[in-house]
């Protein structure tokens, strides 16, 4: 007696596997890759303070937006004072927390505060203190 392998007839009862394709095969509906921290790094010119974001371009110089700093011709000068590329020093990405990387986790936690969320603790408490002092005229 031999036994033969049965099929099941009824789909509902069989697992479905779906492929989902994990790269678009075409390539035209592919998204833009977003640039790597290293092109969104911002540069400042140690002269003047000028500082060049790839994110924003140079429109005095006519360098479109999108550009790394690596990728600027050899004889591009700063746009306000005309130093060379070498006067210019990496100051890191836009938004970024300021210091170094290992000092980020010593303090209260103000150390991982970006640049503008510090100026928004300092002259917000500045600003309370002064409404604070200008009530102490309404004690009379």
């Amino acid at each position: 007696m031999t036994t033969e392998p049965t099929t099941n007839p009824d789909p509902e009862s069989s697992p479905i596997e779906e492929m989902i394709p994990l790269v678009k095969p075409d390539g035209s509906d592919a998204e833009e890759k977003p640039p790597t921290p290293e092109e969104m790094d911002r540069f400042e010119c140690r002269s003047c303070g000028y500082t060049y974001e790839p994110t924003k371009g140079d429109s005095r110089s006519e360098t479109p937006r999108g550009v790394p700093f690596r990728e600027l011709p050899l004889d591009w000068r700063c746009s306000v004072c005309g130093s060379s590329k070498s006067q210019f020093s990496n100051i890191g990405p836009a938004g970024s927390a300021s210091g170094f990387k290992e000092n980020l986790s010593y303090g209260f936690g103000v150390n991982t505060l970006t640049p503008g969320q510090k100026n928004v603790l300092i002259f917000g408490a500045l600003g309370l203190a002064v409404l604070f002092f200008l009530s102490l005229y309404g004690l009379r």
